[in-house]
């Protein structure tokens, strides 16, 4: 991922916020149509996505600030009312979520898999994504 489109990802995020996940399973939804406000058209297919629009509003908002801030911490702190230990356990917590994020997404097609290859039922499918997702 470029620089730019790092940057990108944000404008677009400040917009408006979606819920990613699908209020039945509650598995990472995929975009599937974009379409021109100014002209209409419209296109649909799948789109891909990253872990970063699936951050929580603050740890996105965060990263934004850090983003500006040239990726340096003194310079965060400098135009933050945040210190150093502070911006350093968020960066940490930051981290920390996006890995859990990306384990979880694992765990979750590794469970779709298992069933798409019938080596478990439906039902335990179900049970094992609602445990992943804490429902």
């Amino acid at each position: 991922m470029t620089f730019s489109t790092f940057v990108l990802i944000f404008i677009i995020m400040k917009r408006k916020m979606l819920s990613t996940s699908c209020p039945s399973c509650s598995l990472p939804m995929q975009t599937a149509a974009m379409s021109c406000t100014a002209c209409g058209v419209k296109i649909e297919g799948n789109f891909s996505e990253t872990f970063f629009n699936r951050l929580s509003p603050e740890d996105q908002q965060f990263l934004e600030q850090y983003l500006l801030a040239g990726f340096s911490i003194k310079t965060l702190e400098q135009s933050s009312t945040l210190g150093y230990a502070a911006i350093r356990s968020r960066l940490d917590r930051l981290i920390a979520n996006y890995e859990a994020l990306s384990k979880m997404d694992a765990q979750k097609k590794a469970i779709l898999e298992k069933l798409r290859a019938d080596e478990i039922s439906v039902a335990e499918a179900k049970e094992k994504l609602e445990k992943l997702s804490g429902d």
